[in-house]
């Protein structure tokens, strides 16, 4: 039972057709991934300019950032206006999970810095390894010490904020997950994707020229023989947002 907590998924991406008819948008990917029963669930398309008014963040126990496909480094209105949403948050000590974007912007709104990754594009399922504090942070949730996530990405947190910690890496990503004091955790990865969203993305990246097709090709190839651990990760993440660590 949700014991009729209240959270909020602050949406950074524009849904595509595909994904709205299939999955009703990126908010009903994140509410299969993290709603549980007695709980409250709003969205607020923050890349539209749609944002939580002062008086009513108390209301909220919690927060969730997506991903985008703008960049986190970047200085367009609204994700300035986040980054000031995020330093109210933090002063508040609310929850704050980071995915993919999510977790590069609260990385930046913390102190740390963003940029391109230098080993470029990391799209598929990638083993991370969780450090060993961490595997002390989630001993009570019996989950293993190297995971399989969904990336999608070309940016990365290439400095962590000071008082953050790195709890997680992989031999592409320095910081695939950090910790800031109890309250805020960034994931690089898509915890909450299915392969068929992937295979989507794969396909509009192609179609935009992000990437060749050959390229695609070869993704949708590995795709196949590798599963992410799903079940962990909607563990790990509905503990750390529902503060039962």
């Amino acid at each position: 039972m949700g014991g009729g907590k209240r959270f909020a998924v602050l949406l950074c991406a524009e849904d595509s057709d595909y994904v709205e008819k299939r999955y009703g948008g990126y908010y009903g990917v994140f509410l299969e991934m993290l709603a549980e029963e007695g709980e409250t669930w709003d969205v607020f398309r923050v890349a539209n300019g749609e944002f939580p008014y002062d008086e009513e963040i108390d209301d909220f126990d919690g927060f969730v950032i997506t991903g985008s496909c703008n960049d986190a480094h970047g200085n367009d209105v609204w994700i300035c206006r986040l980054i000031a949403l995020l330093n109210k948050l933090d002063s508040l000590k609310k929850k704050v999970l980071g995915i993919c974007f999510g977790h590069q912007i609260l990385s930046r709104a913390l102190g740390g810095k963003t940029g391109r990754a230098i080993s470029g594009w990391d799209i598929g399922v990638t083993t991370i390894h969780l450090s060993s504090s961490s595997s002390k942070l989630f001993s009570s949730l019996k989950i293993p010490t190297t995971l399989s996530v969904i990336e999608c990405h070309r940016d990365e947190v290439r400095e962590l904020p000071p008082k953050a910690e790195v709890i997680a890496w992989s031999e592409k990503t320095g910081v695939e997950m950090f910790r800031y004091g109890d309250h805020m955790m960034g994931i690089q990865g898509h915890p909450e994707y299915t392969k068929d969203i992937l295979l989507h993305l794969i396909d509009r990246l192609m179609q935009r020229s992000f990437i060749v097709d050959s390229y695609a090709d070869e993704l949708k190839a590995r795709l196949g023989k590798v599963e992410p651990d799903k079940d962990a990760w909607k563990k790990l993440c509905t503990s750390f947002l529902k503060g039962r660590l």
